[in-house]
């Protein structure tokens, strides 16, 4: 097992943003994540990646408890995240930025850096823009950026935060047979609002609210569940019952 969460809590004031969730993730396989807006999703990354340290739970990789340990730290243990906005260092070429992600992020040096900065250029589709300044991608390509960034450190756990929104639905194609390419080699944890997407990547889908986890299933019993369908696509339960 690449990941293992249990009865992760973490309020702030009345704000509650995870509340006792727990689940497990294994090599090969993407986890779903959904909810509406303030559902946690976010936070929980923030959780996982150590951008904010639960009031109480447990996070273990590879058997590792990582609670207590700053965000550099799980960085190096084999956690990536590809944000939901890309941030790339826009006057910097495409190949520097993912050279510095193997860099800093991953703590590869010299010909190790570069042949993985490489490699993960050439995986997320981006090679022939190696020269390119990143601040002159299109969307689609700076959301593969994102990505190239993360699996630069070759990551146990890759964490995707909506990288498909915005894109147009040929992109969004691209997007998800890049990501079923990439779920052959990593575990991966996958917030989507776009429900079609998922369900051609996930192996699960669990879906928050308001902090808690409200199920987990196979992609199309959560979309079609009645709790999903009324709290997050606004169909009334007996509607869609």
């Amino acid at each position: 097992m690449v990941l293992a969460v249990s009865g992760l809590c973490k309020a702030y004031g009345e704000i509650v943003v995870a509340d006792d969730v727990g689940f497990s993730l294994a090599h090969g396989e993407c986890l779903g994540v959904i909810g509406p807006n303030g559902a946690g999703k976010s936070s929980l990354f923030n959780l996982l990646t150590g951008v904010a340290s639960p009031d109480r739970g447990s996070i273990r990789l590879d058997g590792h408890e990582l609670v207590g340990l700053p965000a550099h730290r799980r960085a190096r243990l084999g956690i990536a995240r590809a944000f939901q906005i890309p941030q790339p260092f826009a006057n910097l070429t495409v190949y520097e930025n993912v050279l510095a992600a193997a860099t800093f992020g991953a703590g590869l040096h010299g010909a190790a850096a570069a042949e993985s900065a490489m490699a993960a250029l050439e995986r997320s589709g981006l090679k022939g823009h190696w020269a390119t300044a990143a601040g002159a991608l299109p969307l689609l390509d700076r959301k593969r950026l994102e990505v190239a960034k993360g699996i630069a450190g070759h990551p146990r756990l890759l964490l995707l935060d909506e990288v498909a929104g915005g894109l147009t639905e040929r992109e969004v194609q691209a997007m998800v047979e890049l990501v079923l390419e990439l779920k052959r080699s990593y575990a991966v944890i996958w917030i989507e609002h776009i429900a079609h997407a998922l369900k051609a990547v996930a192996d699960r889908v669990l879906v928050l609210h308001f902090g808690r986890k409200l199920l987990e299933d196979t992609p199309h019993a959560a979309m079609e569940s009645a709790v999903v369908q009324e709290i997050y696509m606004g169909i009334p339960a007996d509607a869609a019952a």
